[in-house]
């Protein structure tokens, strides 16, 4: 059985980041805050589910490209650290702004679709989404599997697709209750703020990590 412990410093690193950024509010979460109101919480899982495989699919995608890459050049994970934490700075910055002045809590109206046309609506949702994308990079310069055999590669991604998952199901079932949107918007500022300071904070230690 391929021993997991050397590589949860990586892991825990890697899905802290993945944990808050699923947590902060985007464009699938007005979609999914349409679709529980509209259909009910159901179709709002499977929505969530295709949220979920898209974001496995760039996950895979983004290990790939940083293993090829990695191969050719040892300088590559100095940039690729660097263009993370710069990522990862223009989130906490995004954040803080949203502090200063919190956005409404706005609900897509979505028309009613069937589970496989819900499915392909979140993952081409998440897969087409350039913030994702941009933020699995920023994950991947966290180096979690670097060199890992496939079964640990395997445990990672699998841990990462019920964290986007349940991440996004929290948001398609608690927010589709009016009370709890409202005592959302409410507290959205210090809930900004704490985003903005977790991302500076992460962006400072990857941006300085030994490797």
């Amino acid at each position: 059985m391929t021993e997991l412990s050397p590589y949860l410093p990586g892991f825990i690193a890697a899905y802290a980041i993945l944990l808050v950024g699923a947590s902060s509010p985007g464009p699938a979460v007005a979609m999914l805050l349409g679709i529980s109101t509209t259909q009910g919480r159901g179709p709002a899982l499977i929505t969530c589910f295709g949220i979920a495989t898209g974001s496995m699919t760039i996950n895979l995608l983004t290990m790939v490209g940083v293993g090829l890459l990695l191969s050719q050049a040892a300088w590559a994970m100095n940039l690729l650290r660097l263009v993370g934490s710069a990522y990862l700075l223009w989130l906490a910055w995004g954040a803080f702004r949203k502090a200063l002045n919190p956005p409404k809590v706005s609900v897509e109206q979505m028309a009613p679709q069937s589970a496989k046309a819900l499915f392909i609506k979140g993952y081409l949702l998440q897969v087409t989404n350039p913030k994702a994308i941009a933020f699995w990079l920023a994950i991947a310069a966290v180096g979690a599997v670097n060199g890992a055999p496939a079964p640990v590669i395997a445990a990672f991604v699998t841990g990462a697709f019920v964290i986007s998952f349940a991440m996004h199901a929290a948001w398609a079932v608690v927010l589709s209750s009016r009370p709890v949107r409202a005592a959302y918007a409410g507290g959205r500022r210090w809930i900004e703020a704490g985003l903005g300071s977790f991302f500076t904070f992460a962006a400072f230690k990857l941006a300085t990590a030994e490797r």
